[in-house]
């Protein structure tokens, strides 16, 4: 029996309404849970998802309305937690980044392992910065775990996760690479230095860098729900590239040049941990699991990828 019922902590944020959209416009009955009101959460929301249900929730109040509404449903999806880019990370900054994770998903497991009819599969958010930095070794989700604060971070947010598995719930990660959308994530980032034509590659460019087009992502995770599928998965594009070789396609993309480097010890100096751990990283993540199951993707070059994110503007 195919699931009906779904709910989406995160889903007002950039992955979360795409991937309401398409199982809203599947037939699924949502309900989306959100930090703000319902009434404000719906008009920031556009079309036919302000006729989704929307449930306000605090995930440190565990008796609340919104804990209520998880007894009974098909599937519960987790996009929770806070941007790891944009600013250099202080301790502050780390606790921050790691309390958006974790107390959110262990809020929801502690609901899920209580509820009489828990939902037969939680998908959960994680990224590939599960690996760490591993050069040009080529990472499937069979691979070892990386030894960084991201992989530390991963490794705890997919933890609290898989303890929601049990007997009646099975559980889904998604390890999500960098996804391409010119309206928000990491493209919408590059794109204004880019087309000033002071865009290039980070460091010395050689490093991998995973990415899937924001059609796959929603794609792939709604795969994912139908099928019931579950353990991690790498949501990334079969073919990752070399940092340089990204920025090329994007500059070509824009018809603008991109040909100077941010050096290492200027993203350092900037941005401290986070240009090692965001920019500087290698990850040859590829999406094993999913192309032995059966996915098929649309986007598998680059360049075309980010063809069809520009000509959407």
């Amino acid at each position: 029996m195919a699931f009906v019922h779904i709910a989406i902590a995160g889903g007002t944020g950039f992955l979360g309404s795409a991937l309401a959209g398409a199982l809203e416009a599947d037939g699924h009955e949502l309900v989306l849970l959100t930090r703000r009101s319902p009434e404000r959460a719906a008009r920031s929301m556009p079309g036919a998802l302000r006729r989704i249900r929307y449930v306000q929730w605090n995930p440190d109040d565990r008796a609340a309305d919104w804990a209520a509404r998880l007894d009974g449903l098909d599937a519960l999806v987790n996009l929770t937690g806070g941007s790891m880019a944009g600013r250099r990370w202080s301790p502050a900054r780390k606790a921050l980044l790691w309390d958006s994770r974790i107390q959110p998903v262990r809020s929801l497991g502690t609901v899920v392992r209580a509820a009489a009819r828990p939902p037969a599969l939680v998908v959960s958010a994680s990224g590939v910065g599960y690996y760490g930095d591993r050069g040009d070794e080529l990472l499937t989700e069979a691979s070892a775990l990386g030894n960084d604060f991201v992989a530390r971070l991963a490794e705890a947010w997919e933890g609290e996760a898989v303890r929601m598995a049990s007997d009646r719930t099975a559980v889904a990660l998604l390890r999500t690479a960098p996804v391409l959308d010119r309206r928000g994530g990491a493209l919408k980032a590059m794109l204004t230095p880019f087309r000033l034509g002071v865009g290039g590659p980070m460091g010395r460019g050689t490093q991998y860098f995973p990415w899937i087009h924001l059609d796959d992502w929603v794609r792939l995770v709604v795969w994912i729900l139908v099928n019931r599928h579950d353990g991690p998965f790498n949501l990334a594009a079969p073919e990752p590239v070399a940092n340089r070789a990204f920025a090329h396609a994007l500059g070509r993309a824009l018809g603008r040049p991109a040909v100077l480097p941010a050096p290492a010890f200027a993203l350092r100096l900037a941005l401290g941990e986070m240009a090692d751990a965001m920019l500087l990283v290698s990850q040859r993540a590829v999406p094993q699991r999913a192309l032995e199951l059966g996915f098929d993707f649309r986007y598998t070059d680059v360049a075309a990828a980010l063809r069809a994110c520009l000509e959407r503007e």
